[in-house]
């Protein structure tokens, strides 16, 4: 029997649900990715992000940054009382910086 299009341990078919605007395909819908088909999405887009902003085309970061504002969206919207470490909000910023509140 044939695997469905998101079938268990198995990513979505990536020509069923693209959202195409123009020529540019931009990926599968992420609603429809399962937490684990997320999260290596967002490893690799995170991972590519550099070489994109340094030497992709005003078109590829621009379809670069809407992907991952949909990827990022969607992980938010499932996560939203995530952990958040106190080094990474401003105050804890200001407390790492010298002169900030945590200075000695």
């Amino acid at each position: 029997m044939p695997l469905g299009p998101c079938s268990p341990g198995r990513y979505p078919d990536r020509t069923v649900g693209h959202d195409e605007r123009g020529t540019t395909m931009t990926g599968v819908d992420p609603g429809r990715l399962d937490d684990q088909q997320l999260m290596k999405e967002l490893e690799t887009i995170h991972r590519t992000r550099h070489d994109t902003l340094l030497h992709g085309s005003n078109d590829a970061l621009r379809v670069h940054n809407e992907r991952m504002a949909q990827l990022e969206g969607e992980y938010l919207r499932r996560h939203p009382r995530r952990r958040v470490v106190a080094g990474r909000t401003r105050d804890g910023a200001r407390e790492r910086t010298p002169g900030g509140a945590g200075a000695v």
